[in-house]
């Protein structure tokens, strides 16, 4: 499993919960099992206790993404720093998955899960992830949705780094509402001429009618 795979753990957690509308899908230990996917193993030592502290994480995770969607890399490099330092990872190499063509093993680096609690690994897992998808692309490349009020976050993969929502449907509604935006302007504007060139008419003396 490559390490960039990993980055997506720490958009799914912060996704979890959604602040514009109250929500949050953290609310028991069966959500906090379903956020790790195929690390079973880790999965299985979430108590009750790891739904607070992934919450904890999950803001912390949070303030990552928005530093950098707001241009301060600094930032955002310190507070995933902080949170690698605090969670620390055991990287290993691993040769699960073997090549089609000779059979030999696909070397791969790979998170071991020596982690003492269900909130440590994951998040060990999902700092490390995010920390590779930003230094390997950018800082840039860690945003939060504009279509408001949405506030998911995402990892942009585009060639020219021009993603700015977290998915097709904020895109389109987004792009909806500047659509409506637009032609509000285009009326009002219309409206202010005519009102305009009807004053103007009514204030000319009769005689030059």
């Amino acid at each position: 499993m490559e390490l960039a795979y990993y980055s997506d753990y720490a958009v799914r957690l912060v996704n979890t919960e959604r602040p514009e509308r109250g929500e949050d899908d953290l609310t028991s230990v069966e959500a906090v099992r379903e956020l790790f996917g195929p690390m079973q193993q880790a999965a299985r030592r979430a108590g009750d206790s790891d739904v607070t502290r992934l919450r904890g994480v999950r803001a912390r995770l949070r303030a990552v993404f928005e530093a950098a969607a707001a241009g301060d890399e600094v930032r955002a490099v310190d507070l995933l720093n902080a949170l690698m330092m605090e969670f620390p990872v055991s990287p290993q190499i691993s040769g699960h998955e073997f090549r089609d063509d000779d059979g030999r093993p696909n070397w791969h680096m790979h998170i071991a899960d020596h982690a003492a609690s269900a909130t440590a690994a994951f998040a060990a897992t999902a700092s490390m992830g995010l920390a590779f998808h930003l230094t390997e692309l950018g800082v840039d490349r860690l945003g939060v949705c504009e279509a408001a009020p949405c506030r998911h976050v995402y990892l942009d993969t585009s060639t020219n780094r021009s993603r700015r929502y977290c998915s097709d449907r904020c895109a389109t509604r987004a792009n909806v509402a500047a659509y409506r935006a637009r032609k509000r302007l285009e009326n009002e504007r219309s409206a202010r001429t005519g009102r305009t060139a009807d004053t103007a008419h009514d204030s000319t003396p009769a005689t030059d009618r």
